[in-house]
């Protein structure tokens, strides 16, 4: 939820509101879709390449360093999909409008926040390799995370303004004063704080003439959240004339409803007198709509402690539905993603804007065969013979909409799910249907035959198999380089690991750990570096679409594929570098020479994605002779330039791989 221009307001009366913390030996609730942002927009990340998920990695990684050494123990919650009632999709909508605008600055070289598109993976499993306990929400987490504060009596962590609202016992510490890269130790002992701000409720009533805490939720409906958003409200807010601030018009609308409810001694005077200003006809609408979202500040009937404590919770919203069990708890542990649930639930999902061209179709188109397949798993696969083509069921049965990018605006278009299960298997089956079967509906999905995937090692199957999928669609442009950089940036787990084994011979680590040195330097600059390359871009967003959806099918079918460690997979600055970097894929045969392993394994992927790609990919263009010249011209300057300049220093071996590789073979020769 939010309720706008609170958080602004309280913190900038923020000597009155906060009082000092010095965080440590407590537990804390930690609001999960609050931090994984904060963290991705406030830690000078590179947003425009589709994620460093492995620097993203790295600052939560400290985060939590940070509280384990105050002794402070973490529950992370985390939002569910969308409320059944629907009652925020005006303001889902508008946020994704908000995104696409950030989006297009970030692709034109302007500022923004977006968030890549796997963030919340990536967040996921940081938390399940540090063993932070945490849970996923059916719906949105706020009431929640409440409940579950007041319960076992310690604060909330968050960004959220509506926490300014919650009647908490231990208080609501905002993620903006927070100051986890600031240990302190207690004076005299070697024990750590962190310095925190927590917001005090009582301190807020007492400023506004000790108002009874009760008519918050009331102030927090009329002000202005992401459920209501009622344009007759503006008659109320124009017939009470609410005073004007000593600080100007910045909090104007805040400080006025404030003062005003602070006249009423409960919330049902005050509501009567919102009405009165109403025409009539309007009246009993609006007291019911208010009335409700009222109640979405009151406790939760959910028991989060139930989860921590048994591996289950109850949710009525959700057990009402009729949803399979194995569902209700692959949820509940962040096992499937609110995708799954909003498509359940709604019928509706959300398709998250990128960095991409936005003259282009969105990247998620190439995507949606995969999404066709999951909306069909999750459909009852009907049980009479002559009803399990998916041409005889009612096409309304089959519907999906999905809200997406067209240029710079979304529209909700209509998909239709497709079946692959030609024997009778509902939902409540599906994860007990054997490996095999599992395997062979995932593969058959991304039109990749199992044998294809025999020479690549198991953490990189899904991966290598999405990849397969991606360069079969006729939506991607890929470029032999664009596969090159992938699978070049699919070796740096591999190349930790032979770093880091024990027992390795020294040559064959040193070989490893110069491969994986220079694979970090081509990483591409952060800005201000050179203008984004949108096709390059847009054809890595379409990749990282079609990977997700093949995440997400993966994880409806109980993983038959193992998950593919996200951290290392993918480094948009790396491979964007190596699509700046190569030239030739001659490089990368001369590249991975001083690693063998590397080298092996390399090939293998390449073998594997290369037998699902089209033969146009291999063939070496042909120049216009102005072209020939200007590459003429190219390779002249690249050799005066290499005396002087670092790039081409004989410890960077993509500068000599550059410079030969256009002297030799052009601007794309073949592998081989």
């Amino acid at each position: 939820m939010g309720i706008r221009g609170l958080m602004s307001f309280v913190e900038d009366y923020n000597n009155e509101f906060f009082i000092d913390l010095k965080l440590r030996n407590t537990k804390i609730i930690i609001d999960g879709y609050s931090l994984f942002h904060r963290l991705c927009f406030n830690s000078d990340l590179e947003l425009r390449y589709g994620g460093d998920y492995d620097s993203f990695a790295d600052v939560v990684q400290n985060f939590f360093e940070s509280l384990f050494a105050c002794h402070i123990c973490p529950y992370v919650v985390l939002d569910g999909g969308c409320d059944i009632s629907d009652k925020k999709l005006t303001t889902l909508k508008d946020r994704a409008k908000e995104k696409i605008q950030a989006a297009r600055s970030l692709s034109l070289g302007g500022g923004g926040n977006v968030c890549p598109l796997l963030i919340r993976e990536v967040f996921i499993q940081v938390l399940m390799r540090l063993k932070v306990c945490f849970v996923q929400s059916f719906a949105e987490a706020d009431r929640d995370i409440m409940t579950l504060a007041n319960h076992w009596n310690c604060p909330v962590l968050s960004s959220d303004s509506d926490f300014c609202i919650f009647d908490l016992k231990s208080g609501f510490c905002s993620l903006n004063s927070f100051q986890w890269r600031n240990l302190n130790t207690i004076k005299d002992t070697q024990d750590y704080y962190i310095p925190a701000r927590s917001f005090s409720l009582d301190a807020f009533c007492h400023y506004f003439n000790n108002m009874n805490r009760a008519l918050l939720p009331l102030f927090a409906v009329l002000c202005g959240n992401d459920h209501v958003n009622l344009p007759i409200m503006e008659t109320f807010i124009s017939k009470v004339h609410l005073p004007l601030s000593s600080k100007g018009r910045r909090h104007h609308r805040v400080l006025g409803l404030l003062n005003w409810l602070s006249h009423f001694d409960d919330p049902m005077e005050a509501l009567d007198n919102v009405l009165k200003s109403l025409p009539k006809k309007n009246r009993e609408n609006v007291k019911e709509l208010l009335c409700c979202s009222m109640e979405e500040y009151q406790q939760s009937p959910v028991k989060l402690q139930d989860f921590f404590q048994y591996g289950t919770y109850i949710c009525t919203d959700a057990s009402d539905l009729g949803l399979p069990e194995w569902i209700l708890r692959a949820l509940a542990k962040g096992q499937l993603p609110p995708f799954i649930s909003d498509a359940l639930v709604l019928r509706r999902t959300f398709l998250h804007t990128q960095v991409e061209s936005m003259q282009r179709p969105n990247a998620h188109r190439i995507s949606q065969p995969i999404r066709q397949i999951i909306y069909g798993l999750l459909l009852n696969a009907p049980s009479h013979p002559q009803d399990r083509s998916q041409n005889t069921l009612p096409s309304q049965l089959l519907a999906f909409n999905e809200v997406e990018r067209i240029s710079t605006n979304i529209k909700t278009s209509t998909v239709y799910a497709k079946q692959l299960l030609k024997d009778h298997c509902d939902l409540s089956k599906l994860a007990e249907l054997p490996l095999a079967r599992r395997q062979m509906l995932l593969l058959e999905a991304l039109k990749v035959k199992q044998v294809a995937l025999e020479s690549v090692p198991t953490s990189l199957k899904l991966p290598i198999a999405v990849t397969c999928y991606w360069l079969q669609s006729t939506e991607a442009k890929a470029k032999l380089h664009h596969v090159q950089a992938l699978l070049l940036g699919m070796l740096r787990e591999p190349l930790h690991a032979i770093i880091n084994s024990p027992g390795n011979e020294d040559p064959q680590r040193g070989g490893a750990k110069m491969l994986y040195e220079e694979l970090q330097q081509v990483k591409a600059p952060m800005r201000p570096g050179p203008r984004l390359d949108l096709d390059t871009a847009h054809v890595f967003c379409q990749w990282q679409s079609c990977l997700q959806m093949g995440l997400y099918l993966n994880q409806l079918l109980s993983t038959p594929l193992p998950e593919p460690n996200l951290t290392w997979l993918y480094n948009g600055s790396l491979v964007h570098g190596l699509c700046q970097r190569l030239p030739a894929s001659s490089s990368v045969e001369s590249l991975l020479s001083i690693c063998p392993e590397a080298k092996q394994l390399y090939e293998h992927l390449f073998n594997a994605a290369r037998s699902y790609a089209s033969a146009e990919l291999f063939l070496p263009k042909t120049k216009s002779k102005s072209k020939k010249r200007r590459q003429k011209k190219k390779v002249a300057s690249l050799r005066t330039a290499a005396n002087t300049r670092h790039w081409y220093e004989g410890s960077n071996r993509f500068g000599l791989l550059m410079l030969e590789s256009l002297e030799e073979h052009g601007e794309n020769s073949e592998l081989e």
